[in-house]
């Protein structure tokens, strides 16, 4: 088992949380999770990472089809935002880009949650590897990640 995805592990049996780690393969991007998990797009949470001028890190996690609108997210935020390079994401959240989990980061980013995930009763997020997720209730992630739902979406 990788350090990521034992991380991840921790963490979810840490807290308590009611989920299952699965191994459906490769599962870099959204489509490729939903095709993986035989599900909606919609049920993959992806973990977008950002980060804004003061220096803050922030994840929004965010449905499988949705876009995020950088002037919405900016606003949610309150500050200019933009893109973490794959460096920044890995040193703040152990991970690799295409594996970032919404629980077992190195140092705690700022949460924001799409509400469209709410929509189901299960959703997909990655677990801390390309190939790995895990499924839980929306509801239960957010409040497991300390994610603040917020309009952010285009």
């Amino acid at each position: 088992m990788s350090k990521s995805l034992a991380r991840v592990a921790k963490a979810i049996d840490d807290i308590g949380l009611e989920a299952e780690i699965l191994n459906p393969g490769a599962s870099r991007t959204a489509e490729d999770a939903a095709k993986a998990c035989g599900c909606d797009l919609d049920q993959i949470a992806k973990s977008l990472i950002f980060q804004g001028e003061s220096g803050v890190i922030y994840l929004f996690l965010t449905a499988g089809g949705n876009r995020l609108d950088g002037d919405k997210a900016a606003v949610v935020a309150g500050e200019t935002l933009q893109r973490a390079d794959a460096g920044t994401v890995r040193k703040v959240t152990g991970f690799a880009i295409g594996g970032v989990s919404p629980l077992g980061h190195l140092t705690a980013p700022v949460i924001f949650a799409d509400p469209r995930l709410k929509d189901f009763q299960t959703v997909y997020a990655a677990a801390g590897t390309p190939d790995h997720v895990f499924a839980v209730a929306p509801g239960a992630l957010f409040m497991a990640c300390g994610a603040q739902e917020a309009d952010f979406t285009a």
